[in-house]
């Protein structure tokens, strides 16, 4: 006679699946949201945020077997790069032509270091000192490497900004200096400079060209060439293969002609224009570039697939004669964080430390005063261009 055996159940294989994937599914959620705020009576402490280096952080020197790039042995550059001999054109001048002001730093109320003091070397500074140690570095690297340039200082007239007048002169020009508005501001006191300058056109001495230029700047080499070799461009605009912010504002030369001043104010007029009507909600940061690219879109779409090229070009936007100048020779940025790197170009002729790169700025300098070598202070540059630092 045939024994029954017992009915074995299935187990759904819904409730085992889950119970084997929870710990995966906890982790992937975990990875994603890190932290939340306190809920149902449960605190949980906020993450721990990264501090950025006091000071300088240095790596591996990037672009090293290629020969169109610098190459370093530590902090000796083995190939000179920057520092031409500058070009003597007769009844031809240089300005450097910057936009800056300062706003109130905290302090700490009691005679102590303010409480954002930063030290850079043997010195400390407040958010309104470090502001103008950049302000006299930029100077001193266009004494250095175009000694018979002026330097031209836009400023708030209500601004309390004090340089040395034989190294750049104060010009103040009325407007909102506000922090959110200090971008769009910016274009309106270029255009009101130039401006000026055309009303005082027939009295001025000689050909006077003009770099609008960001105060975060290393000049490491002459600029009189641009206007030598491209004499028929009314303005420079600098341009990188990057297709959400392909031009810099940081960066724009005028030639000093009164037909390249004139068409340089017309072209910023649309920029203005531009700007207000369609990217005013990023008035604090990035509207400037985004309303310069709108505007040569509109007038030369060509223009944007010579991009990734790397290589000077000209055109016509709307009636002005523009000569395209890559990033990566006149406007170059050491890249902050992880990305692509490929070392600084030999032919480099403009460092921009945009960003928190400005501390990296003040120590470049302070290596530059220890060596009298651009070569060398540049291999400090690409040693430590990839660390975010604190300003």
């Amino acid at each position: 006679m045939a024994r029954l055996r017992p009915r074995i159940r299935a187990v759904p294989r819904g409730p085992v699946l889950l119970f084997l994937l929870a710990p995966l599914i906890y982790s992937a959620v975990s990875r994603l949201h890190p932290w939340a705020p306190a809920e149902k009576g449960v605190c949980l402490p906020p993450p721990t945020a990264l501090k950025r280096p006091d000071r300088l952080v240095l790596g591996p020197a990037a672009g090293q077997g290629r020969p169109d790039r610098l190459q370093c042995q530590g902090l000796r550059a083995l190939n000179k790069i920057g520092l031409s001999s500058e070009e003597n054109y007769p009844g031809e001048h240089i300005s450097f032509v910057t936009v800056f002001t300062t706003y109130n730093s905290v302090s700490a109320g009691d005679g102590k270091v303010p409480s954002d003091s930063v030290t850079v070397g043997n010195h400390s500074y407040s958010k309104t000192e470090r502001s103008m140690a950049i302000l006299s570095t930029f100077i001193s690297f266009i004494r250095v490497s175009m000694p018979r340039s002026n330097v031209i200082i836009l400023t708030d007239p209500g601004s309390k900004i004090s340089v040395n007048q034989g190294s750049a002169t104060l010009l103040p020009i009325e407007g909102n200096y506000s922090r959110g508005n200090l971008m769009l501001q910016r274009i309106k006191t270029y255009i009101a400079f130039l401006e000026q300058k055309l009303v005082e056109f027939d009295s001025m001495e000689g050909l006077n060209h003009f770099v609008l230029t960001d105060s975060d700047i290393a000049l490491v080499d002459d600029l009189g060439h641009i206007f030598k070799k491209y004499p028929h461009c009314h303005l420079a605009l600098t341009f990188r293969n990057n297709k959400g912010q392909p031009l810099n504002s940081g960066f724009v030369a005028v030639r000093g002609t009164r037909d390249g001043i004139t068409k340089a104010v017309e072209f910023l007029k649309q920029v203005l224009e531009a700007y207000c009507l369609r990217y005013i909600k990023a008035s604090r940061m990035l509207g400037d570039q985004l309303a310069l690219a709108w505007v040569v879109k509109s007038h030369l779409p060509s223009a944007f697939g010579k991009f990734s090229k790397h290589e000077a070009f000209t055109g016509e936007v709307n009636g002005a004669s523009v000569l395209f100048l890559p990033c990566a020779v006149y406007n170059w940025t050491p890249p902050e964080g992880a990305g692509q790197f490929h070392g600084i170009p030999l032919d480099v002729k403009v460092v921009h430390f945009k960003g928190s790169r400005k501390r990296l700025m003040l120590e470049a300098w302070n290596f530059y005063n220890s060596t009298s070598k651009l070569s060398d202070m540049l291999c400090i540059i690409l040693r430590s261009g990839r660390t975010k630092y604190d300003f």
